[in-house]
């Protein structure tokens, strides 16, 4: 398609097609066309707007599948204030709310609307013009981060409204970003075989994934929306249930549990109901809201100094439950920390069978005094993952055993080490620990790193069985092994093409998720983002020492001792070698990041506490496009430490110690070049960069650059 009209034309017949497509299937439940006929579609329209990206709609179907990256998240001010509910976990304290509502209206009749308590972020959307154009955190009520590349990604949200009767040209759309309690699972699972921290609930984990930097990240994490409340600039409808009707009728996901009640008996026969009942939903609740529905008398009954008078949230009390404490069972991880699981005699709790239940650390069962055969409590409450909370003492059997810490590791048999200041024990066997190489295996090739099609978890743990893999590097001689590969079964010949070509494209993927997916201790997402971003490449990042790398922004001295030990293990830079050999991305493409100026070279600064007119990522972004570098620690060879409010009193004091110098933020906002001093100087460093390389490429050729 070569001229720019058909180009438009195109893509704007693409956009609306795929826009009632994605409606049809996300709010009705209609597949109108195949999956493979819908990819095409969008692969379509991806092609035309990179072949004409200033042709692009900001709310195009193709933002679904994100790539946006956003350095730091601007925050906005909320039009109206997103206030918090009162909460009650009583039913006589919903009673007493209901008493206070009739005074309040002075006997006029009122009924309420029941909704359920989604557990999830909660989420301010701007519509205008039938488009979606901001999504603002709560933040502190007043002020939120603005993430709209990020909720451009929830395919539940429509980007684009049908025009509907009495649709308002701007408005406000308040709801809860969660994730699916299926996608939560599958989650968790892959982090247990990274040797990851589990995450504790689906709500925990949607917050993360709205923080990420990457859109195309938050994409795969399949959040899902549910709008509560619609807010205009002036009274649009009579009734919050008259709101939420036009919420659907505009296209909004609204979920269908909600409920007009007219009387607080009714009200608490809602409550009765989702009990139990809300445990066979896919999505985590903890409660109910209950809100006065006639809006006139919401603006009569008006707020608190915190929360409105109309509305109140009834939680629903933990979920417990008692069972017996039968056996431990220790795990080990990708990094060797030893994990001990309670297992259970099986008892139903929050709508599953519970056999296990996380124990964390040894610290745990000394501070619960646990004991085999004890009979104990176990809870779910907010915390998906079952936790045992207590011990029933006086039902302890006289046949309870003390629980004996393994000494060494249960898979190798090596004795355990337990590092100053953790919690966990760690078998130090890295080589030889057969888990250990399993799950280092299986990280490599897991979604957030190399994301290898065709060689998933499973298939690469069959593989290390098999003995045709034990490091990483040998993922990429399975080429070569294909003649054994053939025999195995489960395993095609169209299987083991899709593998082998899913291993090939793993050498494209760029060097952070390389770094990340190494594996080394402390070493995750972020941290493997930042120090591939500041060294550029794995020989600078090996040449470097741990004071090297504690000085990368926001890498912690614990994180430099762990990541410099493991790129000077020769078995490390052996395995390193055999990927670069194989083609593996270790070092990063295109032109790093320019300094504005070299105005705080060779400084060091350590930031602590909280400042008034940059967030602290800012500041450090501040100093290091200067010229400056930021610590964690302090020492006596730090230059500065910059103090903001709260700052710890321990920071203060060894400062003091070292005689290192505490200045402010406005102090260090003054050791930084003007607007005009900061173009001179950019220029200058531009210049000696462009002299210096022209003059190591052809000293002769110093003078044409003039």
């Amino acid at each position: 398609m070569s001229d720019q009209p058909t180009a438009q034309a195109r893509i704007q017949e693409l956009t609306a097609r795929l826009h009632h497509l994605n409606h049809q299937y996300y709010q009705h439940d209609i597949s109108e066309i195949s999956d493979q006929e819908f990819d095409q579609l969008l692969a379509e329209l991806q092609g035309l707007e990179k072949q004409y990206p200033e042709l692009a709609l900001p709310n195009s179907p193709t933002q679904r599948v994100g790539g946006t990256i956003t350095k730091q998240f601007p925050t906005a001010q909320h039009r109206y204030p997103m206030l918090s509910l009162g909460n009650t976990y009583s039913e006589d304290d919903l009673r007493e709310f209901d008493e206070r509502v009739q005074k309040g209206l002075e006997g006029a009749p009122y009924s309420y609307v029941c909704e359920l308590k989604i557990d999830g972020v909660a989420m301010s959307l701007r519509y205008e013009d039938g488009q979606l154009t901001q999504g603002v955190t709560r933040g502190d009520g007043t002020r939120g981060d603005v993430v709209t590349s990020n909720v451009r990604t929830i395919r539940t949200l429509p980007l684009h409204l049908h025009a509907a009767e009495n649709q308002p040209q701007d408005f406000e759309v308040r709801g809860e970003v969660f994730m699916p309690l299926p996608v939560f699972d599958e989650l968790n699972a892959e982090r247990e075989q990274n040797g990851e921290a589990l995450l504790a609930n689906p709500r925990n984990a949607a917050s993360g994934a709205l923080k990420l930097q990457d859109s195309a990240q938050v994409a795969a994490r399949k959040l899902r929306f549910y709008a509560y409340s619609l807010l205009t600039p002036g009274r649009h409808f009579a009734s919050h249930s008259a709101g939420l009707e036009a919420l659907t009728a505009y296209g909004l996901p609204v979920s269908d549990t909600w409920r007009r009640c007219q009387s607080i008996e009714d009200v608490l026969e809602f409550v009765h109901y989702w009990d139990k009942k809300r445990f066979e939903l896919p999505v985590a609740t903890d409660g109910i809201v209950i809100k006065v529905d006639d809006l006139r008398q919401q603006d009569q009954l008006g707020f608190t100094a915190k929360s409105p008078r109309w509305a109140i949230a009834y939680k629903y009390p933990a979920e417990a439950a008692r069972t017996r404490l039968n056996e431990v069972q220790y795990n080990v991880g990708r990094t060797g920390a030893v994990t001990p699981v309670a297992l259970l005699t099986p008892v139903p709790l929050a709508g599953t069978v519970v056999k296990r239940a996380t124990l964390h650390n040894f610290n745990q069962i000394e501070a619960l005094d646990l004991r085999l055969g004890d009979l104990v409590f176990v809870e779910k409450g907010g915390e998906i993952i079952p936790k045992i909370t207590g011990v029933d003492l006086e039902a302890r059997p006289a046949t309870a055993v003390p629980i004996v810490y393994p000494t060494e590791c249960p898979a190798c048999g090596t004795p355990l080490v337990r590092p100053e200041g953790e919690a966990h024990f760690r078998c130090p066997n890295e080589r030889g620990c057969r888990p250990q190489l399993k799950a280092r295996l299986e990280h490599y090739v897991s979604r957030k790193a190399l994301n290898i099609d065709g060689l998933g978890a499973e298939t690469v743990g069959r593989f290390f069985d098999l003995g045709l893999v034990q490091t990483v590097a040998d993922i990429y001689d399975l080429a070569a092994k294909r003649p054994e590969l053939v025999t195995l079964e489960r395993l095609g010949e169209k299987s083991i093409d899709n593998l082998i070509a899913g291993i090939e494209k793993s050498k494209t993927v760029p060097f952070d998720r390389v770094l990340f997916g190494l594996g080394i201790r402390y070493v995750g997402e972020t941290v493997a983002q930042k120090l591939a971003a500041h060294y550029r490449n794995i020989d600078a990042l090996m040449a470097a020492t741990a004071e090297d790398i504690a000085a990368v922004p926001e890498v912690g001295g614990v994180i430099a001792v762990g990541a410099a030990h493991w790129l000077a293990q020769p078995e490390n830079r052996e395995l390193i070698e055999r990927l670069r050999t194989a083609g593996v991305q270790l070092a990063l493409t295109g032109e790093p990041p320019r300094a504005v100026s070299d105005r705080l070279a060779g400084q060091t600064f350590v930031l602590s506490g909280v400042f008034e007119q940059y967030s602290r990522e800012q500041l450090q972004q501040l100093i290091t496009s200067h010229g400056g570098k930021i610590t964690g620690s302090i020492s006596k060879k730090l230059n500065f430490l910059v103090a903001g409010e709260n700052m710890g009193p321990a920071k203060r004091e060894k400062a003091l110690g070292f005689k290192v110098p505490i200045i402010s933020e406005q102090e260090l906002l003054a050791m930084l070049p003007t607007a005009d001093e900061a173009v001179a100087e950019t220029s200058a460093v531009v210049a000696t960069e462009t002299l210096s390389a022209a003059s190591s490429a052809n000293p002769g050729e110093q003078a044409s650059l003039f």
